[in-house]
């Protein structure tokens, strides 16, 4: 529940918090022609900011929010077009890494950005579980693999799909294509009745893919690690997750141990127009 506040000095009434209001519940009614709420707005308001945001003269805040502690967006370092599209299409997933600790400083900025993912009706559902010890990835790793043994022999139509029986093979060998031997792992949890957070999770954590690259990091989402942890009991609770909580989705991350000079061929785009 939030409250807005208007500054009577400020504001110009130009009703761009209004037009902007994702819930609809902002009006220019006001005898001074003041942006007010409607009625029943404080139980409708989802928290979001957007009327904070969008007033150029910093007029508007909320009780949870005011427009001093909303940093403003700094024109001169947005990247052009062209350089956004550099950087999208010449991201990598990185599977092999240098071993190298990254700080929590840095690991911690990697999930600060991911705040900033879109989620539905604003609920910021998702909770971060930080694998820091190389070790434990790995002996996290170890118990993925356990349960593809497992999956070899009760589930062998999706493991012949997934060519588990290489995978095995391959760690034996002493290979990891679970972790690709990543020093660190990142988990984006949430309580398990949470219908927000299926879907809020892999925009968060594209996010943080994408900071990682920015910040000299590489990371790749951990697939396979993330099969394990919803499919095999120990492995849900080795990694002890708040009660009533489930992993949805996992990403490594590290220093790359190599640069890539290219960025390859995509197929072409099919589209359907209407």
């Amino acid at each position: 529940m939030s409250r807005l506040l208007v500054d009577r000095d400020k504001c110009n009434s130009c009703g761009l918090c209004a037009l902007e209001c994702p819930a609809v519940i902002i009006e220019v009614a006001d005898p001074e022609g003041l942006p007010l709420w409607i009625d029943g707005a404080e139980e409708r308001c989802i928290n979001c900011g957007h009327c904070v945001a969008v007033c150029p003269l910093a007029a508007i805040s909320l009780d949870t929010m005011s427009s001093q502690e909303c940093a403003p967006v700094e024109k001169d370092l947005l990247p052009s077009a062209e350089q956004v599209e550099l950087f999208l299409k010449s991201r990598r997933s990185i599977r092999v890494y240098r071993q190298e600790p990254v700080s929590r400083e840095i690991l911690t900025k990697l999930i600060d950005i991911s705040r900033y993912a879109a989620s539905g009706h604003n609920s910021q559902p998702l909770q971060w579980l930080v694998i820091e010890d190389s070790k434990e990835v790995k002996r996290l790793a170890g118990m993925v693999v356990d349960w593809m043994r497992v999956a070899i022999k009760e589930m062998p139509q999706m493991a012949d799909s997934l060519r588990l029986d290489l995978i095995v093979a391959d760690w034996e060998q002493g290979n990891d294509r679970i972790m690709r031997g990543s020093p660190h792992a990142i988990v984006a949890h949430a309580p398990v009745d949470n219908v927000f957070a299926p879907g809020a999770a892999p925009v968060a954590l594209t996010y943080l893919e994408l900071a990682a690259y920015s910040l000299g990091l590489g990371a790749c989402w951990a697939g396979f690690f993330q099969l394990g942890a919803a499919f095999y009991a120990p492995m849900m609770e080795a990694l002890q997750l708040p009660e009533g909580h489930k992993s949805l989705g996992a990403m490594m991350v590290g220093y790359p141990k190599h640069r890539f000079s290219r960025i390859p061929l995509r197929n072409e785009h099919e589209i359907i127009w209407r």
